[in-house]
């Protein structure tokens, strides 16, 4: 699969360009979570921003790109926010890690799932129109399984790396699917909270079950 950044346009590199380029995304961002992705054509988005057709397939070949690009920027967002939690998660001493193994969890679910509940429309019509799926988790998931496996080891200390490795696909599968669905349906705050949670809990008794059979 050729790199996505060949079927983009030249970035501008003027500030009144930018914002323009920007503003057209926003629209296309907002578009894409009220009315779906298939039911938002570049006609739509150029109308609802205030810019004719042209100026669109100035700065976008088609509407494909700005999926991609919209995508891109949300996973990078959770991303971010994971590694900052994760590089707080290693200045705590091990043993208090493993006595609070389950809030710690809770804790890294919802750092997912803030970030996507911020672009929660966003991301029903990323799951909707499948884009999440063939475009962004393959190549998502191995920057998470780095980051998830530092959380291992930081539960676990060193150990077999294999073991790590499937561990941690079992870990992104079960919490991270869990998650998605949550963000991705239309559920209040306590409701995903609650799913969340449980996710966590589910995930931290395997996790005590194979720190005992250590």
């Amino acid at each position: 699969m050729p790199p996505k950044a060949v079927r983009q346009r030249r970035r501008p590199t003027q500030e009144r360009a930018k914002a323009t380029r920007e503003h057209i995304l926003e629209t296309a961002a907002r578009l894409f979570g009220e009315r779906g992705i298939a039911n938002t054509s570049t006609n739509r988005i150029a109308a609802e921003a205030g810019v004719s057709i042209g100026t669109v397939y100035r700065y976008f070949e088609d509407r494909s790109v700005m999926v991609d690009e919209l995508l891109g920027r949300l996973l990078t967002d959770a991303e971010q926010r994971f590694t900052e939690w994760v590089s707080t998660l290693s200045q705590q001493p091990f043993p208090r890690l493993r006595d609070s193994m389950r809030e710690v969890i809770v804790d890294l679910l919802e750092v997912f799932a803030d970030a996507l509940v911020t672009n929660a429309k966003l991301v029903r019509a990323l799951v909707e129109g499948v884009q999440f799926y063939s475009s962004g988790i393959p190549e998502f998931e191995p920057r998470l399984r780095l980051l998830v496996k530092v959380v291992l080891i930081q539960f676990f200390g060193p150990g077999n790396d294999h073991k790590y490795d499937t561990m941690t696909f079992v870990f992104i599968n079960t919490g991270f699917a869990a998650v998605l669905r949550a963000s991705a349906l239309e559920m209040d705050g306590d409701a995903r909270r609650e799913a969340i949670t449980m996710t966590a809990s589910m995930i931290a008794n395997w996790l005590e079950a194979e720190a005992r059979a250590a």
